[in-house]
Protein backbone atom coordinates (compact mmCIF):
# COMPACT_ATOMS: atom_id res chain seq x y z
CA UNK A 1 0.00 0.00 0.00
CA UNK A 2 1.23 3.20 -0.62
CA UNK A 3 2.34 6.17 2.42
CA UNK A 4 -0.28 8.33 2.52
CA UNK A 5 0.25 12.08 1.41
CA UNK A 6 0.94 14.96 3.43
CA UNK A 7 -2.45 16.30 2.06
CA UNK A 8 -4.35 13.14 2.94
CA UNK A 9 -2.64 12.47 6.51
CA UNK A 10 -3.93 16.03 7.69
CA UNK A 11 -7.26 14.94 6.36
CA UNK A 12 -7.12 11.64 8.25
CA UNK A 13 -5.83 13.45 11.33
CA UNK A 14 -8.83 16.11 11.63
CA UNK A 15 -11.19 13.09 11.11
CA UNK A 16 -9.60 11.28 14.16
CA UNK A 17 -9.95 14.23 16.17
CA UNK A 18 -13.04 13.60 17.41
CA UNK A 19 -13.03 10.33 17.92
CA UNK A 20 -12.71 8.32 21.26
CA UNK A 21 -10.29 5.07 21.11
CA UNK A 22 -11.67 1.91 20.21
CA UNK A 23 -9.43 -0.74 21.53
CA UNK A 24 -7.35 -0.51 24.57
CA UNK A 25 -3.91 -2.18 24.60
CA UNK A 26 -2.83 -3.20 28.03
CA UNK A 27 -0.49 -5.04 29.75
CA UNK A 28 -0.77 -8.15 27.91
CA UNK A 29 0.54 -5.81 24.71
CA UNK A 30 -0.60 -6.94 21.03
CA UNK A 31 -2.65 -10.39 21.73
CA UNK A 32 -4.66 -12.26 18.90
CA UNK A 33 -7.49 -11.01 20.59
CA UNK A 34 -6.42 -7.75 20.33
CA UNK A 35 -5.04 -7.44 16.77
CA UNK A 36 -8.80 -9.48 15.70
CA UNK A 37 -10.40 -6.51 17.36
CA UNK A 38 -8.55 -4.00 15.53
CA UNK A 39 -8.60 -5.60 12.10
CA UNK A 40 -12.79 -5.49 12.60
CA UNK A 41 -12.77 -1.71 13.99
CA UNK A 42 -10.95 -1.04 10.64
CA UNK A 43 -13.45 -2.83 8.61
CA UNK A 44 -16.28 -1.12 10.31
CA UNK A 45 -14.67 2.49 10.29
CA UNK A 46 -11.31 2.79 8.65
CA UNK A 47 -9.82 4.96 11.08
CA UNK A 48 -9.92 4.40 14.69
CA UNK A 49 -7.56 5.47 17.68
CA UNK A 50 -5.97 2.89 19.80
CA UNK A 51 -4.78 3.93 23.24
CA UNK A 52 -1.63 1.73 24.27
CA UNK A 53 -0.53 1.87 28.01
CA UNK A 54 3.19 1.00 27.40
CA UNK A 55 6.49 3.11 27.58
CA UNK A 56 7.27 5.68 24.23
CA UNK A 57 9.10 2.57 22.32
CA UNK A 58 6.70 0.33 23.25
CA UNK A 59 4.04 2.19 21.77
CA UNK A 60 6.35 3.01 18.52
CA UNK A 61 6.62 -0.90 18.10
CA UNK A 62 2.92 -1.52 18.74
CA UNK A 63 2.12 1.05 16.17
CA UNK A 64 4.44 -0.45 13.66
CA UNK A 65 3.36 -4.23 15.00
CA UNK A 66 -0.37 -2.99 13.77
CA UNK A 67 0.23 -1.58 10.95
CA UNK A 68 2.35 -4.67 9.71
CA UNK A 69 0.18 -7.26 10.81
CA UNK A 70 -3.58 -5.43 9.72
CA UNK A 71 -2.17 -3.81 6.24
CA UNK A 72 -3.22 -0.15 8.05
CA UNK A 73 -1.58 3.11 8.18
CA UNK A 74 -0.12 5.20 10.70
CA UNK A 75 -1.44 8.89 10.69
CA UNK A 76 -0.64 9.67 13.89
CA UNK A 77 1.12 9.03 17.51
CA UNK A 78 0.44 11.28 20.36
CA UNK A 79 1.08 10.27 23.39
CA UNK A 80 -0.66 7.29 24.45
CA UNK A 81 -3.25 7.54 21.67
CA UNK A 82 -2.48 5.97 18.15
CA UNK A 83 -4.51 6.34 15.02
CA UNK A 84 -4.30 4.21 11.80
CA UNK A 85 -6.12 4.11 8.79
CA UNK A 86 -7.07 0.97 6.33
CA UNK A 87 -9.12 2.16 2.89
CA UNK A 88 -12.30 -0.55 3.17
CA UNK A 89 -11.60 -3.36 0.80
CA UNK A 90 -8.25 -2.91 1.18
CA UNK A 91 -8.10 -5.67 3.70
Amino acid sequence: MPELSSARRRELKARAHKLDPVVFVGGAGLSAQVLAEIDRSLKSHELIKVRVNAGRDGREATLKDICAKTGAQPVQHIGKILVVFRERGSE
